[in-house]
């Protein structure tokens, strides 16, 4: 398929910066032995790479990650996933990661749509479960309900709403975009994390995930947040089995943000994961594995 999209911003800010990113990832996969790498696959948004461990019985998960997250840093709930059913995790283009790092250039909603509406029979042959995180939730709402979506988990999801910019986030993403360093990206995890999930309630200096976010800020263009999806994106969806979860301290979707789009755009409840933030999937994953498994 042509790349009509491909001439958009290049996440990455030099090929030294996409190399040091790419290395990364590539370690923290390989932590893993049982997760095996997808060939390459040729999409309209350029390369996409894609990864699968073996599981469970249960029907397959396909994940889908947030704004500067991606399959390397979704090691360990792969993991705890895979104790129930076979997991894919995918790279989406334009994110840090191993995937293509240009973005759509306009209309991002629909090529994003359309490249899941593509890549989807790439990555499963039976119907799975997607479980979408943040930004990785608007991408699955983007494309069209397919034989092979069996339900959807949504957890922390844009595309609902519209994520609150505020002084207090302002204060801890500044000078991580101006500055990246280890305690800077910490201040940031923390404002994401639940308060028991911060780096003082860890008992360290730094949050397990500093490392990557440092080399995130000083090598990479972070996008935005998107904005709720239009209608038509989201009522082709009403057929589908569909859970809307989020952290009770989710500082970008809370449950009191998101109770109303939820229930009036997907007629779904909110599941409340307690005591988690923006970052549930790397806070809770055994929860996480309990909503997926709640749809077995």
């Amino acid at each position: 398929m042509p790349d009509t999209h491909l001439h958009g911003t290049h996440v990455y800010r030099s090929e030294t910066g996409a190399r040091e990113i790419r290395t990364w990832c590539e370690e923290r996969l390989a932590s893993w032995p049982a997760l095996t790498a997808l060939p390459p696959l040729g999409t309209g948004l350029g390369t996409t790479r894609a990864f699968t461990a073996p599981g469970g019985d249960a029907p397959p998960v396909v994940f889908l990650g947030g704004t500067n997250f991606n399959s390397a840093t979704s090691v360990d709930l792969a993991r705890v996933l895979a104790r129930d059913r076979a997991v894919t995790l995918v790279d989406l283009p334009g994110q840090p990661g191993l995937s293509e790092g240009l973005r759509p250039r306009s209309g991002r909603a629909s090529a994003y749509g359309a490249w899941f509406d593509e890549i989807l029979p790439m990555l499963t042959g039976r119907p799975a479960t997607v479980l979408a995180h943040s930004l990785g939730a608007a991408v699955a709402l983007s494309a069209r309900p397919s034989e092979l979506v069996r339900a959807v988990v949504m957890v922390g999801p844009a595309g609902l709403t519209a994520a609150p910019v505020n002084s207090d986030l302002m204060r801890v993403t500044l000078p991580w975009m101006i500055g990246p360093r280890d305690d800077k990206s910490t201040r940031l995890l923390d404002y994401m994390s639940g308060p028991g999930y911060t780096s003082r309630a860890r008992g360290t200096a730094v949050h397990p995930l500093a490392p990557w976010m440092t080399l995130v800020g000083r090598h990479c263009r972070t996008s935005l947040a998107p904005g709720p999806l239009p209608m038509e994106c989201l009522r082709p969806w009403e057929d589908t089995p569909v859970v809307v979860a989020t952290g009770s301290e989710d500082a970008f979707y809370s449950p009191a943000r998101l109770h109303g789009p939820a229930r009036r755009l997907l007629d779904s409840e909110v599941t409340v994961l307690e005591g988690a933030g923006h970052l549930a999937p790397y806070e809770v994953p055994e929860e996480i594995a309990g909503l997926v498994r709640s749809l077995d």
